[in-house]
């Protein structure tokens, strides 16, 4: 499907369907709109690129969900109705931070395997000691930034890894971020569904977070891990539906 110009450019997607839009999907990090087409079929929708990805260009400064959730919101009150929401992984944080502060413009949320909260065995890492050291060289400009950036993408996830700039800031951003004073905050329906293997976002992440929202439920897809709109794209439509 062709790409649509969004919020005067600052965002693209792609559209489904011919009438009023009545759905919106974000999709996951490192990902882009092509994660919903097998969910969206024949659905009045817009599936975005995100800020950084995909077609859009990536934000001006490093920011978290907060920051995404304010450029959505911008394209998203020029539509004449609230929009059903769907976010997988990191669109879903930016998803809860929209519902949360800009409730007029979600009618619901459909969240896909989505870190709301720390994992419980999640660790704080402080650098290691021959990191800092490499650190402080460079800082001391005795150690050459591409030195720097060596040491960096030695140690870091395959996400920092890929990305640089701004990108990289705003992934140290958000993966630091956990949501337990926005969830409560979240006034429309949610419907939460995880893959029973999923990894990357534990089970025991959706119990815990189920707790905190005033509405919400919990749909479990067996034999699945973390990539459900690729991996069970009708379970996710049919909970879409349901908010319609």
């Amino acid at each position: 499907m062709p790409l649509t110009s969004l919020a005067d450019g600052l965002l693209f997607g792609e559209r489904y369907g011919a009438g009023p839009i009545q759905v919106v999907a974000l999709h996951g990090w490192g990902r882009d709109r092509r994660d919903f087409q097998h969910v969206l079929q024949d659905l009045d929708a817009v599936a975005v690129d995100l800020p950084g990805f995909g077609a859009t260009p990536p934000p001006p400064a490093a920011t978290g969900a907060e920051g995404y959730a304010r450029v959505v919101a911008a394209w998203i009150e020029q539509l004449p109705d609230p929009q059903v929401l769907v976010g997988h992984s990191f669109g879903g944080r930016v998803a809860v931070v929209l519902a949360a502060t800009r409730p007029e413009l979600v009618a619901g949320l459909v969240l896909v395997g989505v870190p709301l909260l720390h994992r419980s065995d999640r660790t704080a890492r402080r650098p290691s000691v021959a990191y800092r050291l490499v650190r402080l060289a460079n800082r001391a400009g005795l150690v050459s930034d591409e030195r720097l950036e060596r040491e960096k993408r030695s140690r870091g996830s395959a996400d920092y890894r890929a990305a640089t700039g701004v990108m990289r800031d705003t992934l140290v951003k958000v993966v630091n971020e956990s949501y337990e004073d926005v969830l409560p905050e979240v006034v429309c329906p949610v419907s939460m569904v995880w893959g029973a293997d999923d990894s990357e976002v534990p089970l025991e992440v959706a119990y815990r977070a189920g707790e905190l929202f005033e509405f919400a439920d919990l749909d479990v897809v067996e034999g699945c891990g973390h990539d459900l709109p690729g991996e069970a794209p009708d379970r996710i439509r049919d909970l879409i539906e349901v908010m319609l």
